[in-house]
């Protein structure tokens, strides 16, 4: 057993997470987990992750979607959230652009039901070149598959259901290599128990108390899934961690 002991310090947060080798993903494309916990292991305050959220976390997860070439998120997050599209920096989309990426990455909503306001920010606030993108599956009800394709780009993944792998390879298909995941915990447990979860960046928010949701759902059946401690950082009491799958990179 070891002490972790403070450290120097980091003059860029997120550089630690812009170093990481994503260019090996074991299966499509990388997947990386964004997700905050209280010290009890609950994911939100009264329904809202943000409420959960600590000031250096909100940073670093606005900071954090430069290393995406998609974000990725459940719809009922979307919804509960009051997402937008992806927002970066000045500096942040000209890193990119140099890199030969995209300014900023597309947002990728996952919904079965399709249920949503077409007209809010998530789908309204897209750039041209980052079109929102609606992954679903073909059970989905015709006439709202309809209107999804009016205001996004339409990926289905599986029949009655989406399917994480399936999801994963439509993504790196579009030529999406890292993505991006931010919840909520539902699809998580879905991208975990179907082995596709490469990286968890996960932040501890010195909290207790908060709604009985655990950080990750797992589906019915699941089994148990190992991963290496590659980071740790703190700032005013928030802990930093950086998981990796057993046996990926070392980064």
């Amino acid at each position: 057993m070891q002490e972790l002991q403070p450290g120097a310090d980091v003059d860029d947060p997120l550089a630690p997470y812009l170093a990481v080798d994503r260019s090996r993903p074991r299966h499509e494309c990388w997947v990386t987990g964004h997700m905050v916990a209280g010290l009890d292991g609950t994911a939100a305050v009264g329904g809202r992750v943000g409420s959960l959220s600590t000031a250096p976390d909100q940073e670093l997860f606005r900071r954090m979607r430069q290393i995406a070439d998609v974000v990725l998120v459940g719809a009922e997050t979307v919804r509960r959230e009051g997402y937008g599209a992806v927002r970066l920096g000045d500096e942040a989309r000209a890193a990119r652009q140099a890199a030969g990426r995209a300014p900023v990455p597309p947002l990728a909503v996952v919904s079965r039901s399709l249920g949503f306001d077409w007209t809010s920010r998530a789908f309204t606030d897209a750039p041209d070149d980052a079109p929102t993108h609606v992954i679903t599956c073909a059970a989905a009800d015709p006439a709202r598959l309809a209107r999804a394709r009016e205001a996004a780009t339409v990926v289905i993944a599986g029949e009655d259901r989406v399917e994480p792998a399936l999801a994963m390879q439509a993504l790196a298909d579009l030529g999406h290599r890292v993505v991006l995941c931010e919840g909520g915990p539902t699809w998580l447990g879905e991208l975990v128990a179907a082995d596709r979860l490469d990286e968890l960046c996960l932040s501890v928010s010195p909290m207790i108390g908060g709604d009985p949701l655990p950080v990750c759902v797992n589906p019915a059946g699941a089994g148990i899934t190992s991963f290496g401690l590659r980071g740790a950082m703190v700032e005013d009491d928030t802990l930093f961690l950086r998981y990796e799958r057993a046996g990926g990179s070392d980064g």
